[in-house]
């Protein structure tokens, strides 16, 4: 099992949109917001290392921005891809 990184990923994403908004001259970037992370709606506990923010454009309009593992793309020490791996 490997380790997932999804809050640096995440925060390094975030980071860079951030300078983005402040060097995009056009403006269309508006905000960028906080980090989420995937916790039950309920009960608040932690579902997975999956991380979201919302990014508003100068119109108002919100993109969700997700950073989820893939497991099944991971890339082996050999260079071939676990699923790559798989016989039927």
């Amino acid at each position: 099992m490997k380790l997932a990184y999804c809050d640096k990923i995440a925060d390094t994403i975030q980071k860079a949109l951030k300078v983005a908004v402040a060097l995009d001259t056009d403006g269309i970037v508006a905000e960028v917001g906080k980090i989420e992370w995937d916790l039950h709606p309920v009960g608040g506990y932690f579902v997975s290392p999956k991380k979201t923010m919302i990014v508003h454009d100068m119109n108002g309009k919100a993109y969700s921005v997700t950073i989820e593992e893939q497991p099944m793309l991971d890339i082996e020490d050999n260079g071939k891809k676990e699923v790559d791996k798989i016989t039927f």
